[in-house]
């Protein structure tokens, strides 16, 4: 299964950080994201792409996630050569992330 199967996403940015929430369709998934959505996993989806920390701050009443991404756009949106990479591009590649059972 994907994330896009059970949730959707925000993002925004900021100099070299790209901000990312992911929110549940339905409160009742709430679990599955905080299960796969590990700093660690969104880190590894991103390899090569985020350099620096992935911090993950959990909103559970409103069954969201939201992922702070240090040294994420290449240096900042201004400074980057990447065509697009800033926190919009970067949340719906976030949505691809296989969220099957990795155990």
């Amino acid at each position: 299964m994907l994330l896009r199967d059970i949730a959707h996403s925000r993002a925004g940015d900021k100099g070299d950080i790209s901000n990312i929430s992911v929110i549940a369709y339905d409160v009742n998934d709430y679990p599955l994201l905080e299960k796969y959505l590990t700093p660690e996993r969104v880190k590894a989806h991103f390899a090569g792409i985020v350099l620096g920390d992935v911090v993950r701050y959990a909103l559970p009443h409103l069954g969201a996630l939201n992922f702070v991404m240090q040294h994420a756009l290449g240096g900042g949106v201004t400074r980057s050569l990447a065509l697009d990479a800033h926190g919009k591009c970067l949340s719906g590649a976030m949505l691809g992330m296989d969220i099957s059972d990795v155990t």
